[in-house]
């Protein structure tokens, strides 16, 4: 996969997207401990709440939610930072955050990375996606009977965070079970049949602007490697039909993370970024279904 895509593009840029989030996501994440551990609070907080500059406040929605089950009225500066965090996913993708902004992606990443190399197949196939939705569901419901935000308890984000500053202790241990089940179990189990953070924001991603676009889908000579790189695979598909379906080439699915990386890896530069209104048809495409049809009506034909 890597020696034909390096040897058109070179490894920065077959790793240019890769590179921009790892920045982004050790960027942040030390923004939070500046404070904590230097005194330089540029932003107070964590990624559940936070407060940028003294000003600018941010709401993790997700938490809103559970906090408004747990019978909390979120206070104006929240609903202020609520509306701001919404308003940004909303354009630029929900699940952005799980690719660009949760450090847990990194450990997932490295287990998806492993598994690749040692050719590990393993896949247990009664976890479904629904299952996100079911663990959304319970630390709602979880919340509403507890009276408080259940799923920060066992937060995997928030805990790491907790671990950073003050010793990390039985976050280790979660993060270490993340690792080895993505490795042994089931390929990118965790963020795509487990936490509820990714399903969550993924909702939001349903209506974003900014997407990914195989706008030269009709270079693709199908060698799969957006497929295997892909954390959620099966959004790629109708954005690289060439059937003549009249399916566009922007992916739609709330389930892509905007990671870029089939960016990356496609060395016929099939895959660019966009937005949602860049979902026409090219030409190319519509000249392709009448040549569809075309051969359809010329073996009816035949037949007859």
């Amino acid at each position: 996969m890597w020696r034909m895509v390096v040897a058109v593009k070179d490894w920065m840029f077959a790793n240019k997207w890769l590179l921009l989030r790892r920045a982004s996501q050790i960027t942040i994440t030390v923004l939070f401990l500046l404070g904590p551990w230097y005194g330089i609070w540029l932003i107070k907080g964590n990624m559940a709440s936070g407060l940028i500059l003294d000003t600018v406040p941010l709401a993790d929605p997700f938490i809103a939610l559970q906090s408004l089950a747990a019978g909390h009225i979120p206070v104006r500066i929240a609903l202020v930072g609520l509306a701001i965090i919404i308003l940004f996913y909303v354009i630029v993708g929900g699940r952005v955050y799980c690719s660009w902004v949760c450090p847990i992606n990194l450990v997932t990443d490295a287990a998806d990375w492993l598994r690749r190399r040692m050719d590990i197949t393993t896949q247990w196939h009664f976890l479904k996606r629904s299952t996100r939705w079911w663990m959304l569901v319970t630390a709602i419901v979880m919340s509403a009977i507890t009276g408080t935000i259940a799923w920060e308890f066992v937060n995997p984000i928030t805990m790491l965070n907790r671990g950073l500053l003050y010793g990390m202790g039985v976050a280790w241990v979660l993060v270490l079970v993340i690792f080895l089940f993505d490795l042994f179990i089931t390929r990118r189990g965790w963020c795509g049949y487990l936490c509820p953070v990714g399903v969550f924001y993924g909702f939001l991603g349903r209506v974003s602007i900014v997407r990914v676009c195989a706008k030269k889908r009709h270079l693709c000579d199908d060698c799969g490697d957006c497929f295997v790189i892909c954390p959620e695979p099966h959004v790629i598909t109708p954005a690289l039909d060439r059937s003549g379906r009249g399916v566009g080439p922007v992916v739609l699915s709330g389930d892509c993370t905007n990671c870029g990386r089939c960016i990356d890896v496609c060395h016929a530069d099939v895959f660019a970024v966009s937005t949602r209104f860049h979902n026409a048809l090219p030409q190319i495409t519509q000249e392709r279904a009448q040549q569809v049809v075309d051969i359809h009506v010329g073996s009816e034909n035949t037949i007859a």
